[in-house]
């Protein structure tokens, strides 16, 4: 019987679908940082700075407090301003697109791949009008998108193409890391991300031009370095509206730390996808995510996608049982359009069919680093449970 009705639960404790991981040298690397002189707009910044671009093979990184005030940075970098358009995908958190309201633009949806549940570049062209500045992809999950299609179109209509990659750090497209393709990659630390600062962004970019203004968008819109050897050491001017978007040391120190252990993380990561994989990828009404050959996953989500024709019940009950059971499922996301402040702001009939179907069935299963072999048992013992209670006999 499921605990939903009355049963035992499979398990005793509740299994949180994402969790951090934090060990002696991490947080001896934030002692360390508490130590010293500088808990702010000190070195370690720079180091963690300097071990991204390394690690992804980007010649600059530019560090944020929080992933969001990334990607604020990389379309103020981008030059989007009011009376712009992005074209971006509706499957991702809101801060994507937010990110744009911020400086005045104009989000316009457009509908992702059936497989990869991507932005589908086959579906932007028709929207792209002389009001647009940027496509904005999102490597959903942490599958990195069809990078080639989107630089062709960026460089054919003279955009700017930003990657959102809070998924993907540690992804790679055809042998390479995620984080050169795009002309900025944003990566994120949330504590549910393979490696974590706590809150943290940092925007990737071979341009020196658009390095510079992020690093002078995150800190006030103020310069010294042109203007100090002139007037003084204690001289500085504040010469664009900035915000105050800087990461602390602490931060950057766990990151640092962090960081050199995201291999072994992702790696984990991979391992719990294949075990559920091998498990659903037969069964009727499950469907299981798709592994482009050219592409390695940053496995930052297990999607399940839910065939809600072959049982009697729909996502909601499926989803409130999975959690009786002491199974943390998620949902990841919630179209941005479906939001009560988009829906204020007319985006109430949207053509994106995909979207649509691929939104009302799938469920996130836990996954992180220090999942033991009962946990991840016991997350298939409770899915398989679930849908045999509502499977249509």
């Amino acid at each position: 019987m499921l605990a939903i009705h009355g049963g035992k639960p499979v398990r005793d404790s509740f299994l949180s679908y994402g969790k951090q991981y934090i060990d002696d040298e991490d947080i001896n690397a934030v002692i360390e940082v508490l130590k010293s002189p500088f808990l702010t707009q000190g070195p370690a910044v720079e180091r963690f700075e300097d071990a991204v671009a390394k690690y992804v093979g980007a010649k600059h990184a530019v560090a944020f407090a929080n992933g969001t005030a990334a990607l604020h940075g990389a379309y103020y970098a981008a030059g989007v301003t009011k009376g712009d358009e992005i074209i971006t995908p509706a499957m991702t958190f809101a801060a994507t697109v937010n990110a744009a309201l911020y400086q005045g633009a104009r989000p316009v949806f457009s509908d992702i791949d059936k497989d990869t549940y991507n932005l589908d570049p086959k579906k932007i062209e028709d929207k792209i009008t002389e009001r647009t500045k940027a496509i904005v992809s999102v490597d959903y999950t942490g599958q990195p998108v069809d990078y080639h299609s989107f630089q062709k179109l960026a460089k054919k209509h003279h955009l700017v193409f930003i990657s959102d990659g809070a998924h993907s750090l540690g992804a790679t497209f055809e042998g390479r890391k995620v984080g050169k393709q795009a002309d900025m990659t944003m990566f994120s630390f949330h504590p549910v991300k393979p490696v974590t600062t706590g809150e943290g962004g940092i925007v990737v970019t071979d341009n020196s031009v658009y390095a510079n203004q992020l690093r002078l968008f995150r800190s006030h819109g103020i310069t010294k370095t042109e203007v100090s050897e002139k007037e003084g050491p204690w001289f500085y001017e504040m010469v664009e509206l900035g915000m105050n978007y800087r990461m602390n040391d602490i931060q950057a120190a766990l990151g640092t730390s962090q960081l050199r252990k995201i291999d072994e993380f992702i790696l984990k990561r991979k391992k719990i996808s294949e075990q559920y994989t091998t498990r659903f990828q037969k069964i009727p009404g499950l469907i299981t995510p798709k592994q482009l050959n050219h592409t390695e996953s940053g496995w930052h989500l297990y999607i399940l996608q839910l065939d809600l024709s072959c049982f009697s019940v729909g996502r909601k009950e499926i989803f409130e049982a999975l959690r009786a059971e002491n199974i943390g499922v998620h949902v990841h996301y919630i179209p941005v359009y479906k939001h009560p402040y988009y829906r204020k702001l007319g985006y109430t009939s949207m053509k994106t069919p995909i979207t649509e179907e691929i939104y009302e069935g799938i469920i996130t299963l836990p996954i992180f680093p220090t999942m033991t072999k009962k946990d991840v048992e016991d997350v298939i013992t409770s899915v398989l449970k679930v849908i045999s209670e509502y499977k249509i006999k």
